[in-house]
């Protein structure tokens, strides 16, 4: 009953960094993709933590042109530069961000229904 066995040391976080070279710097920080109740219906898509990398400006370009919703960029003192969209684009926008590679799908971070969140932006 009793067999001797060759116990390995596991390393959990060995492979942690392996695919990391192949992403664009800056990345490696979550997006926080959050849903805002607006009035009745009315629904708000914001995207926080994109890298600085890029241009917000042309990325809203692309969400609208793709999504067929109105969008725009937010600068807010506390989060940064924020995108919002018009309606419930966290889907698309999880789906987009993933197949164009400005993000792993473990960076997607979404959170539903983030009511008043951003409590202080408003669509103009």
């Amino acid at each position: 009953m009793c067999a001797s066995q060759k116990l390995q040391s596991f390393d959990p976080f060995a492979d942690a960094s392996r695919g990391d070279h192949l992403l664009p710097t800056g990345t490696e920080d979550c997006i926080h993709i959050r849903i805002q109740q607006r009035n009745g219906r009315k629904t708000l898509t914001t995207v926080q933590g994109i890298a600085d990398d890029y241009h917000k400006k042309k990325l809203v370009k692309a969400f609208k042109k793709k999504f067929a919703c109105h969008g725009t960029v937010i600068e807010h003192p506390e989060y940064g530069e924020v995108i919002q969209l018009q309606g419930d684009q966290h889907k698309n926008t999880c789906q987009f961000l993933a197949e164009t590679g400005l993000a792993k799908d473990d960076q997607l971070n979404e959170v539903s229904w983030a009511l008043r969140a951003f409590g202080s932006l408003k669509l103009k």
